[in-house]
């Protein structure tokens, strides 16, 4: 109505505002009609309204402040006995606030008074790595099950998925000891059967051995008390090109190493099926021998004040939810 006010053609409006002509007519019409109230939503077709807004607001408001009595949340059949209203009706709102009552989710915030100090230093060395050196993200995962299938498993054909028996038969245990290198995404791996420091100590002089003389290792390292005990430290200071960095308490995710244990639970270990710790350790070996003929890095994106940044937002949701 404002260009049309200015003088300016139809043809021309409809360019300058990159609208279909019809549409400048039409609004023009009905402004030279009703004026400012010819410019309002004309009232729309179908059966008038029947939830209120009053009725919106009390759904959400239970949803959030209350929970059903005899369960820990609500579903849309318990809400619409509670509310009076339709599980349609229930569906629809929490679809349109993104409330899902029905899903929950983990989280663990880190307490480590230094913090703040070994994420910086942790992503520090992910994304500005130190020259004539190694990265390595270290960790051990400790017990890992030989499982052998009551049955046999029978295999997907179209339309059936592959089934497996929910029971199973334990053959024992094992611990791989791994080191991601981040540049290139190599793993360094051993197997043993127990989880100790002398274990670790052992998987230390392995890397000692392998990696080039010329070159420091910097580990990254979670807090397990194997990685601290007097042996390992005294281990170290035999071995001065070993630089060793924390990463906060509850904060595995910091450590890339982890990672890549979720590639070898997802494609080897979860459906495995294994009559032996040798048959399990076979395994392993061979998908690490696999990996490493085409490695993949896990290549890190946010800086540390990103992180930091992306904590105290949560945290101070936290704050403020009155929990």
């Amino acid at each position: 109505m404002l260009e049309c006010a200015e003088g300016h053609s139809i043809m021309e409006v409809s360019r300058r505002l990159r609208i279909a002509p019809d549409t400048v007519r039409t609004w023009r019409r009905r402004f030279i009609e009703r004026g400012l109230d010819g410019l309002c939503d004309d009232p729309m077709p179908g059966v008038p309204r029947k939830i209120t807004d009053a009725d919106v607001e009390r759904v959400i408001i239970k949803t959030l402040e209350e929970k059903p009595k005899n369960a820990t949340h609500w579903s849309t059949r318990s809400m619409a006995a509670a509310t009076g209203m339709s599980q349609s009706a229930i569906s629809r709102i929490w679809r349109a606030f993104a409330l899902a009552p029905h899903r929950s989710q983990t989280f663990k915030l880190s307490t480590d008074p230094l913090f703040i100090d070994k994420v910086r230093d942790v992503v520090g060395l992910y994304l500005d790595p130190p020259e004539k050196a190694l990265v390595l993200c270290v960790d051990e995962k400790s017990q890992i099950q030989a499982l052998d299938r009551s049955q046999p498993v029978l295999p997907m054909m179209p339309g059936v998925p592959e089934r497996r028996s929910h029971d199973y038969v334990r053959a024992g245990t094992t611990t791989l000891f791994a080191a991601l290198e981040v540049a290139t995404g190599k793993v360094i791996g051993s197997l043993h059967r127990r989880h100790r420091a002398a274990e670790f100590r052992k998987f230390l002089g392995k890397l000692d051995k392998e990696v080039p003389d010329d070159l420091r290792i910097h580990l990254i390292l979670d807090n397990y008390a194997t990685h601290k005990t007097p042996d390992i430290k005294k281990s170290l200071l035999a071995h001065p090109r070993f630089h060793l960095h924390f990463t906060p308490t509850s904060a595995s995710w910091l450590n890339l190493v982890e990672r890549w244990f979720a590639e070898l639970t997802q494609k080897k270990l979860k459906r495995g099926v294994h009559r032996s710790v040798q048959a399990l350790e076979r395994d392993i070996r061979a998908w690490l021998t696999d990996w490493n003929e085409h490695p993949m890095p896990f290549v890190w994106t946010k800086t540390a004040d990103e992180i930091l940044d992306k904590v105290a937002a949560y945290c101070r949701r936290i704050s403020d939810s009155g929990h």
